[in-house]
């Protein structure tokens, strides 16, 4: 694929930073070549090789999944003009 400055200026315009033409000339060239490197990787095979998370196998740390309420809801509707069981109350906005 190749990129000219046409293009260039449209994704410029989508990232929203102004580029001008001689700026749009040398982002030519770059985004041509990281383009060719893109490419290269299409090249290498990749059959039956696991997708990883690392380059050593680790195994991911994690917490026990539980419910729990966080025992912090008083904390959390401290601070509102009203409340009811733990429930923050708003005035009626629909009839």
């Amino acid at each position: 694929m190749s990129v000219d400055k046409d293009i260039v200026k449209h994704v410029a315009h989508l990232a929203r930073i102004k580029v001008s033409d001689a700026e749009a000339e040398a982002l030519r060239g770059e985004l041509n070549t990281i383009l060719g490197w893109v490419e290269q990787l299409n090249e290498v095979d990749v059959d039956g090789v696991e997708p990883m998370t690392s380059v050593i196998p680790v195994a991911m740390k994690k917490r026990a999944d539980d419910v729990t309420d966080g025992g912090k809801a008083a904390d959390i509707v401290s601070n509102a003009p009203a409340t009811e069981d733990h429930y923050f109350l708003v005035p009626k906005v629909v009839e």
